[in-house]
Parts: C-alpha cells; structure tokens; sequence
C-alpha cells in the first residue's frame, strides 16, 4: 500500500542503512550507500574518517550544486509479503556549526557504536525532510 506524508516511520529511523541518491553537476545521477540518525526535525548524514579516494567527496560537490536529494530505505525477503520501502525527499546542506554537528554526531553515535572507534569529520549533511513515500506488500 503506497503513502505519502513528512513523518518518518519506525522502520526508516531504524534502518541501518539507507541509500543516498543526489544530482551531479552534469546532471547525472549519484547514489551511494550511507549510515544516518534522526532527530524529529531532521536527518543527519556523517563524513567519517573511513578510508576514502583521497578527494571530496562527491555527494557533497553535488549536493552544494543540486541540493535536492532522496534517501531510500527497504526490506527484501523471499518471502514476498514482507517487501516494504521508504523514500524521504528533502533538501541536503553541509554543516560545519559545531552546536548542529554535535547534535547529530550524538545521535549517530547512540545508533552506530562503530563510531566510538571511527572518527567524524567536524561538518555533517543535515537533510530536511519534504515528502516521505512508503510501500509495503503486507
């Protein structure tokens, strides 16, 4: 059953993983795989200190260009009743105010206890939701 409204269910705030999908600056699409936290009013999204290219990162570049991004969260079984997804639409900021960076790295670190051993950056992409679109077979 498809719906749509701004409150994140349960099971999006519970994922451990959600994907990131974002618009490079030639218009083409990016989409990688990202650990995140919510709070009631938004979505925090670490950079960590996780080995990476060495270069910015992409999703950044974009986001400063396109601001507009998708998360999407889901659920796949054999057992096809049990196949659920949720999209959140929002807009994507980099953040480097220490009070907002602190609040989301608290957050982050109570869902991931990984980042008691993995260093986050002093910014974090905060996403503000717009439309939360979900799906469930069941």
């Amino acid at each position: 059953m498809p719906g749509s409204s701004t409150e994140l269910p349960d099971r999006f705030r519970d994922s451990p993983v959600a994907r990131l999908a974002t618009v490079r600056p030639d218009g083409r699409p990016h989409q990688v795989p990202v650990v995140f936290a919510c709070s009631e009013t938004a979505i925090y999204v670490p950079i960590d200190g996780k080995p990476k290219s060495g270069k910015r990162l992409q999703r950044l570049v974009n986001i400063e260009h396109q601001p507009a991004v998708s998360l999407l969260v889901d659920q796949y079984a054999d057992d096809w009743n049990q196949l659920w997804w949720v999209r959140v639409d929002g807009t994507a900021q980099p953040h480097e105010d220490p009070a907002t960076v602190s609040a989301g790295q608290q957050l982050l670190r109570q869902k991931y206890p990984q980042y008691s051993d993995v260093a986050l950056q002093p910014h974090i992409i905060v996403i503000t939701t717009h439309r939360v679109v979900t799906w469930s077979a069941g």
